[in-house]
C-alpha cells in the first residue's frame, strides 16, 4: 500500500478486492447497459447482489464518461457508483477524455450524495482494453486534479487486482509527483 495526502485527503494506492472495500462507496466499471458483465463489474453485481441489479434496471444505462449511484446492497460499501469507461481503439477516438470524465464524474456524484471515502478500480484495462500505462497517468491526474480544487474527500483508492497493475500505478503518481 502507498499513501500520499493531498491537501486533506488521503490518496492510497493498493492490491486488492473492491469488493471488499469498506469505504462509503465504490465504483464500477460498468458497461452502458448497467445489467453485470465480467471483471469488475461481474463481480460487483455477483456479490452485492440482486438490489443492485434491481436499481440498475430502473436507471435504464449509462453512456460513457457518465457515472450513476445505487446502494451497495450486501457489499461493505453503502453505495456503488456506476462510470462507464471508453473502449480502447488506438487512442485516437477520444479514449482519455472519455476517461476522464468517468472518473471526475463518479467523483461528482459521490460528493453529491455525501460520499467521503471512495474506491475505485482501473476503469477501461479489462475488456475494454486501454493500456495500463496510459490509463494509471489519465485515473491518477484526474483524481489529483479534482482534490485539489476541492477539499471535500477524505479518502480515495485506487484498489489494484494485480501487483503489475499497482506498480504501473505507483510509478505514475511517482512520475505526476515530480
Amino acid at each position: 500500500m502507498h499513501e500520499v495526502r493531498i491537501n486533506n485527503t488521503k490518496l492510497i494506492l493498493k492490491i486488492g478486492d473492491i469488493t471488499e472495500e469498506e469505504v462509503d462507496a465504490i465504483v464500477n466499471a460498468a458497461n452502458p447497459t448497467l445489467l453485470g458483465g465480467g471483471g469488475v463489474d461481474g463481480a460487483i453485481h455477483a456479490k452485492g447482489g440482486p438490489k443492485i441489479l434491481e436499481e440498475c434496471k430502473k436507471i435504464g444505462g449509462c453512456k460513457p464518461g457518465e457515472a450513476v449511484i445505487t446502494t451497495g446492497g450486501n457489499l461493505k460499501a453503502k453505495y456503488v457508483i456506476h462510470t462507464v469507461g471508453p473502449i480502447w481503439h488506438g487512442g485516437s477516438n477520444g479514449e482519455e477524455e472519455i476517461l476522464k470524465r468517468a472518473y471526475i464524474n463518479s467523483l461528482k456524484i459521490a460528493k453529491h450524495n455525501k460520499v467521503k471515502t471512495i474506491s475505485f478500480p482501473s476503469i477501461s484495462t479489462g475488456a475494454y482494453g486501454y493500456p495500463v500505462e496510459l490509463a494509471s497517468k489519465v485515473a491518477l491526474s484526474s483524481i489529483i486534479d479534482f482534490i485539489k480544487g476541492d477539499d471535500f474527500f477524505e479518502e480515495v483508492r485506487m484498489v489494484l487486482f494485480k501487483e503489475k497493475d499497482y506498480h504501473v500505478y505507483l510509478r505514475a503518481l511517482e512520475s505526476l509527483s515530480k
